[in-house]
């Protein structure tokens, strides 16, 4: 039947997850640098083959967790933006809102702040964020200027100052030791609304 894996795509597809899930915790507890392909394999009875059927290189591994971390940061800050699609300004702040807590999840900010950037590369990492953040950062502001809520301003130009401006907000509180983390958060939370126009 269409549509139906067979037995062996299962087992294909549920040991590349758990691989992703070994990784990401290894990556998470070790870094990119104390991560060995052998201790990944190991932590699912795998062999070091069947993460190289998988994946190519520690790299790509790193890359797919990178990846999913990413992808559900986005649909968490797209799910909290969508609920207020008749007020840009009250979306932009649940997106911002949601943002900042994923920042502040240890694993999401080791791989997404402190890792990617060593394991990617600067360009690949940079690019990345760019892929994952931008065009979302552009349409919101695009949707605040539309409504009055900020100056008519080159759209693309401010997108840019502020995905930086969040990036930046990203790596302090990665870096933030996790007692001061909600104090560092709610002072970006309050600076970045400043800036995009909430004076409230």
């Amino acid at each position: 039947m269409a549509g139906v894996k067979s037995r062996r795509e299962q087992y294909s597809e549920a040991t590349r997850n758990a691989l992703l899930e070994a990784a990401a915790r290894r990556f998470v507890q070790h870094g990119f640098a104390g991560t060995a392909l052998e201790d990944v394999a190991a932590d699912i009875q795998a062999t070091r083959g069947a993460v190289y059927h998988h994946f190519a290189s520690k790299t790509a591994l790193f890359r797919a967790v990178y990846e999913d971390a990413e992808t559900a940061m986005l649909k968490r800050v797209e799910a909290a933006a969508a609920a207020h699609l008749d007020d840009p300004r009250a979306a932009s702040d649940a997106a911002l809102e949601e943002f900042l807590d994923c920042c502040c999840d240890p694993a999401y900010g080791r791989l997404v702040w402190q890792e990617a950037p060593v394991a990617l590369g600067w360009p690949e990492w940079k690019a990345s964020e760019e892929q994952y953040a931008f065009s979302l950062i552009e349409r919101m502001l695009k949707a605040l200027m539309d409504a009055g809520k900020l100056p008519q301003l080159p759209v693309a130009t401010m997108a840019r100052t502020v995905f930086h401006l969040l990036g930046s907000a990203g790596v302090e509180l990665a870096l933030t030791p996790e007692a001061d983390k909600a104090r560092v958060r709610d002072e970006y939370g309050q600076v970045l609304r400043y800036i995009l126009g909430a004076r409230a």
